[in-house]
């Protein structure tokens, strides 16, 4: 792709008018597959919890290439220092077959190491090639005596031809991973602003496993996370935060995104719901509209709720819902008591895998796991408010294939600026995330 006429393409300054073609052309979509999810970026692949024992492994994707999340060996004396995990490409050395076929659903397993069906190359389960057959040739009777058909040629090194092993970090069971030795430490790469929020979820605590749901969605993956960067829409679109006061523009609120535009917090805190100025003329507001089963709503504030205000230091703050979105493939989601991460898989430039999995802590009491496993009802592929989000999601993208490439998104609401740099907005009526995001996306993607 030719980067100037790409730059002349996007006419309009700034990031408040997004074109069309930034989520349909599939040649672009080929140049972020190697910037962003192969380039210096830390992307998820799971939880640490997923894989607890030695050889446990797990099916993940760093944009379209399939890895290998696995629990390795590691000797006592380096476990303080190393969590053992190991993230590795499923694409054999030799003839690059997609090897690991697993078991149960297709997405997890137990091995001691990995072998290719096709020609039986061993692999280590840290990705290193451990033997592989004929390597010295065979052995046979020849007219002049024994003799040595085939082998490797002299100089073959075991240790060149082993899997392609990405970089791994892992944060509070949080595991991310990375094909470029560029990319920075992760917590530099979250950043001050944004770790606080992570921290306050996932540190010190154990996380339980809950489920997983899992959808395609028709639509490019950079619409989900400007979804999750939009406070916009939850209070318009969604009946049941509307009405049940779960997200709503007359709640306290904080929008906050990290030094580069990438990363984002956005922070709110539940009210009562119900008829108010933010309603009037909002169709998607039931005023009559009641549970059948209270419980779906049972909401018991947890003690991790309230921490120290990062803006304000000697204040504490106690938000109800904080979606966190980690450029460019996580969602990390806590509404009320529902708690999930949410995986972004691209498919191409029109379409993405959405693989949610609901989790709580292990020193959970059984009613509140239960609770957890109720209030997850609203969310995933059928939930009561995700649902509107993923068709959407679709309508949006049929949108721009409809018009075609002189289309842009108005991406305004609260001005024009990116606000990359800018203190948090103490608000949701913005749409400063999104803009701030596609300031980093061009400069990535040198547009």
């Amino acid at each position: 792709m030719n980067t100037t006429n790409e730059t002349a393409r996007w006419s309009e300054p700034g990031t408040s008018r997004v074109p069309f073609w930034a989520y349909t052309d599939p040649s672009l979509y080929q140049r972020e597959l190697e910037r962003l999810f192969y380039g210096p970026h830390w992307c998820y692949v799971g939880l640490a919890v997923e894989i607890p024992n030695t050889g446990d492994y797990k099916l993940s994707w760093v944009g379209e290439r399939q890895v290998i999340m696995v629990r390795d060996r590691v000797a006592p004396k380096d476990r303080e220092s190393d969590p053992g995990i190991r993230v590795v490409e499923n694409r054999c050395a030799h003839r690059g077959v997609r090897f690991c076929q697993p078991p149960m659903d297709g997405q997890v397993g137990n091995a001691r190491s990995f072998v290719c069906p096709y020609h039986q190359w061993t692999y280590k389960l840290n990705g290193d090639l451990a033997g592989l057959p004929f390597k010295d040739g065979v052995k046979a009777q020849g007219a002049e005596g024994e003799c040595v058909h085939g082998g490797m040629p002299e100089g073959f090194d075991m240790k060149q031809n082993g899997l392609t092993k990405l970089r791994v970090a892992v944060l509070h069971g949080l595991v991310f991973a990375t094909f470029s030795e560029d990319t920075e430490p992760l917590e530099d790469y979250l950043g001050p602003a944004v770790m606080p929020w992570l921290d306050r979820i996932f540190k010190g605590r154990q996380l339980q496993l809950l489920g997983y749901n899992r959808q395609r969605i028709p639509g490019n993956w950079k619409l989900m996370m400007e979804n999750i960067k939009d406070p916009y829409h939850p209070g318009l679109l969604h009946t049941w935060f509307v009405t049940f006061g779960l997200w709503r523009a007359d709640q306290k609120s904080r929008m906050v995104m990290d030094a580069q535009g990438r990363h984002a917090v956005m922070i709110s805190r539940r009210n009562d719901g119900g008829q108010s100025a933010v309603t009037e003329g909002v169709t998607s507001f039931k005023a009559d509209m009641k549970l059948h089963d209270a419980r779906l709503l049972d909401v018991v504030p947890e003690p991790w709720w309230t921490v120290d205000d990062p803006q304000n230091p000697g204040q504490t703050i106690t938000p109800t819902v904080t979606m966190i979105t980690l450029f460019p493939s996580l969602i990390v989601q806590q509404q009320v008591n529902s708690l999930s991460t949410r995986h972004i898989v691209p498919r191409g430039a029109g379409e993405f895998d959405f693989v949610w999995t609901h989790i709580g802590f292990t020193d959970d009491t059984p009613e509140m796991t239960q609770r957890r496993l109720r209030q997850a009802n609203l969310f995933g592929p059928a939930g009561f408010v995700s649902a509107d989000d993923g068709e959407v999601i679709e309508f949006s993208q049929d949108g721009f294939k409809q018009w075609g490439e002189d289309g842009a998104t108005l991406v305004e609401l609260g001005g024009t600026a990116s606000g990359v740099g800018e203190p948090p907005t103490e608000h949701m009526v913005t749409e400063t995330l999104i803009r701030g995001m596609y300031a980093y996306w061009k400069k990535a993607m040198d547009l």
